[in-house]
């Protein structure tokens, strides 16, 4: 982490609502910046009210000032280079040197005031998702406030008047700013740290991007057809693992600013959804899942004891969600036969390789791939290729995981006999069509011919 301590030094800050006063306004805090693209431990709070803090996957939590009672934060809007996975890159917009941007953790009734400071080609503005705030603050372009002007420094001022889990993003040129990764996350904790604390509470954005093989930004008028899914601007494998010690209370936080929904499917255990960014829901409303559908704009928080020790899968269950850099016009080819044609080809391109002859697997070929783009299934586990990208990361559950302590325990070692393993025996033989249903239902001896006439409808002409 590095720090612009100097950064706008003497700049005029435009105010963005008579809320805020001139000498709260007199100078910037810092505006620190975080290029690296690991999981930061959670700092405790070096000052104001207590809480208990969150793991941003793969993110950090910005620090802030306090000033007259009032905790200040710095938020640079600007130009990132963030690492989507080793071996590829891409250029989008963030804030303080990421996308997404890093966590702002306040207290419930805390007075909060955010500096702004736009370092984008063109105006932003931002919005604080699901806040109830003054109506000045809520950041919508031209509704609310003019939009801030490259260069400029804007003031949002207001009091987090409930805890929950939010999220912020501009409402500036929408479709540009937020498909080129413009977002962040937002917790407000309750005032006594002792309402709804666990003992590891991991927060992500779901974020996704239409980056086709060898480039390096988005392509930002993309509505459907994404290649590149992740969480927090990270694809599996480089997305870091959530590890826990048995027996922990677990809350994994997610918001969904992608243009679809994603079914979250947790292995191994089964949860409760206890907050959206409406706020927490009531214990007599939950029920037990094992997956949670996030909407479009939604955010869901979801709590589980870890009781199950071992290495569970954690995903998106759209099957595409959990591939890179997937391609939408590749044909089926089970059950084609074409090896004929394919030795052909490879004469003329030696690096050709068939692709699903068998329904196989992808994540076994070994392609030469374009310059900065990802495997579209890829990661090695212990018993070999996991066979996924995309939306995926891994729950890592041990019993000598040490409270607070986030490092990677590396893979679980199964106790004996608890592995899933080849049968080596005689197979059984196969079921045939005479034996089907056996003396329940017995098959016809001889299927009876039967007359069909077929008659063409008439009227309704011209329809498919």
């Amino acid at each position: 982490m590095s720090s612009r301590r100097d950064f706008f030094t003497g700049a005029a800050a435009l105010v963005g609502a008579g809320l805020v006063s001139r000498a709260g306004a007199a100078t910037l805090p810092e505006a620190p910046i975080m290029t690296s693209a690991a999981t930061q431990p959670p700092p405790p709070p070096p000052n104001g009210r207590p809480y208990n803090p969150v793991v941003t996957l793969n993110g950090w939590s910005l620090p802030w000032r306090m000033n007259n009672g009032v905790k200040e934060f710095h938020l640079i809007a600007e130009p990132v280079v963030r690492e989507i996975a080793p071996g590829m890159k891409a250029n989008l917009w963030g804030y303080n040197g990421q996308s997404p941007g890093p966590t702002i953790e306040v207290v419930e009734g805390d007075r909060v005031r955010i500096f702004v400071t736009n370092k984008l080609p063109e105006h932003t503005s931002i919005h604080w998702h699901g806040q109830r705030l003054p109506n000045g603050m809520d950041g919508v372009t031209g509704l609310n406030q003019p939009g801030i002007q490259p260069g400029k420094t804007f003031v949002y001022e207001f009091v987090a008047r409930r805890p929950g889990t939010f999220m912020y993003h501009p409402h500036a040129d929408e479709m540009v700013q937020m498909a080129m990764g413009m977002m962040g996350f937002w917790v407000t904790h309750p005032k006594n740290p002792a309402h709804h604390k666990v003992d590891r509470d991991f927060v992500f954005l779901l974020n996704a991007y239409d980056i086709e093989p060898g480039s390096y930004t988005p392509r930002v008028n993309e509505m459907l057809d994404f290649n590149i899914w992740t969480f927090n601007s990270r694809a599996f494998p480089g997305i870091d693992t959530m590890n826990v010690r048995q027996g922990d209370r677990v809350r994994i936080r997610a918001g969904n600013l992608t243009m679809t929904n994603h079914p979250i499917h947790l292995h191994g255990h089964e949860f409760e959804v206890t907050g959206t960014d409406g706020g927490w829901t009531r214990p007599e409303s939950r029920w037990p899942e094992v997956t949670t559908d996030v909407a479009v704009g939604q955010m869901r928080a979801i709590e589980f004891i870890a009781d199950e020790p071992g290495d569970w899968a954690f995903h998106c269950h759209k099957s595409h969600h959990t591939m890179n850099a997937m391609g939408h016009d590749v044909p089926t080819l089970i059950g084609v036969d074409h090896r004929g044609v394919a030795e052909k080809i490879t004469k003329l391109v030696p690096d050709y390789m068939v692709m699903g002859e068998k329904g196989g697997s992808m994540g076994d070929m070994e392609m030469p791939l374009p310059e900065n783009t990802l495997p579209m299934m890829t990661g090695q586990g212990p018993f070999g290729g996991v066979e996924m990208g995309g939306m995926f990361t891994v729950l890592k559950v041990r019993k000598d995981q040490k409270p607070g302590d986030y490092k990677d325990p590396g893979w679980y070692k199964h106790p004996a006999g608890t592995v899933a393993y080849e049968w080596k025996g005689e197979a059984p033989a196969a079921v045939r069509s005479q034996s089907a249903g056996g003396q329940a239902m017995p098959a016809a001896k001889k299927t009876p011919d039967v007359e069909v006439t077929v008659r063409k409808p008439t009227g309704h002409k011209g329809h498919h």
